[in-house]
């Protein structure tokens, strides 16, 4: 459940934060009346990645215990895991840009007078958000026993990020959405690292990588993986009760890899905090 709240908590302030200041920016030049295909757009992204994660976890139910399963959920697991990845470096770089980046392809999509310029643009944005979300809550269905609550955590993700966004859109500045992307960041690539051991572990299981599978350790008499408690723990930080070798070396390594190039990155730009922040008013002001 924490996994997927975090990701839909994630995902729904970004595509809120993007579908907000393109109508801030719509209505601050007079065009309300684009209002409709913003939200036709956004509509159309939230059907096809429904649609498709609907159909992606019924068909690969019907192969429920078979090899296919497997491959099918390592290749979910290492998507993720990339993706999970590429986004939070992403949005570290691209934050400040963002609402400048919207603003100028929201005015291409004007001056084109093409009817669905704008629905497009919201299509393209929200869409990309929802197929991502589509991809990490397929792999945390696969690596978690017990799905009663991840509906739940899904639906009270959402829920808070829809909160924070209008809230984000009313007060602007007294919200710092750098200070809360950062912190979910590092939440998300730890959560990204327990995918990896799932991939890992399976990809030992098929034999298709068959080194460092010496058992490290067996915890299974304090707390088993299948208990409710460890079944959470291992959808989101990778806890196995009998890891091998190679899970924990991978684990380690993207989490110092991970976490290095982040650290490094908070030094360099620590020394050019003033515009930083300069840049992150205006940012916040475009919203507003």
């Amino acid at each position: 459940m924490l996994a997927l709240f975090l990701i839909f908590l994630r995902e729904g302030i970004e595509a809120s934060m993007i579908v907000a200041i393109l109508l801030a920016y719509l209505d601050s030049g007079g065009h309300r009346k684009y209002f409709k295909d913003i939200f036709l757009g956004v509509s159309a992204a939230l059907v096809l990645a429904f649609g498709l994660g609907a159909a992606a976890y019924i068909f690969v139910g019907n192969y429920d215990g078979s090899k296919f399963q497997t491959i099918f959920e390592t290749s979910t697991y290492f998507l993720a895991v990339f993706l999970l990845t590429y986004m939070t470096f992403w949005m570290a770089n691209h934050a400040r840009s963002l609402s400048g980046e919207l603003k100028k392809k929201t005015d291409e999509a004007l001056g084109s007078s093409e009817r669905f310029g704008l629905a497009g643009l919201a299509f393209q944005a929200v869409g990309r958000e929802g197929l991502e979300t589509v991809v990490f809550s397929l792999a945390i269905v696969f690596a978690t026993k017990d799905r009663s609550g991840e509906i739940f955590g899904a639906v009270l993700g959402l829920a808070v990020s829809m909160v924070i966004a209008a809230a984000i859109y009313k007060f602007g500045k007294r919200i710092n959405t750098k200070v809360l992307f950062g912190v979910v960041g590092w939440l998300l690539l730890l959560f990204a690292s327990g995918l990896l051991s799932d991939a890992i572990e399976n990809l030992q299981q098929l034999g298709w990588f068959p080194f460092f599978r010496e058992t490290l350790w067996n915890t299974s008499g304090y707390l088993l993986e299948s208990s409710a408690f460890g079944d959470v723990i291992h959808s989101f930080f990778g806890y196995a009760q009998q890891p091998t070798l190679g899970q924990v070396s991978g684990q380690v390594i993207f989490l110092v890899i991970t976490f290095g190039v982040i650290a490094r990155r908070s030094q360099i730009k620590g020394r050019s905090i003033p515009t930083e922040l300069r840049d992150n008013e205006k940012n916040l002001e475009a919203v507003n």
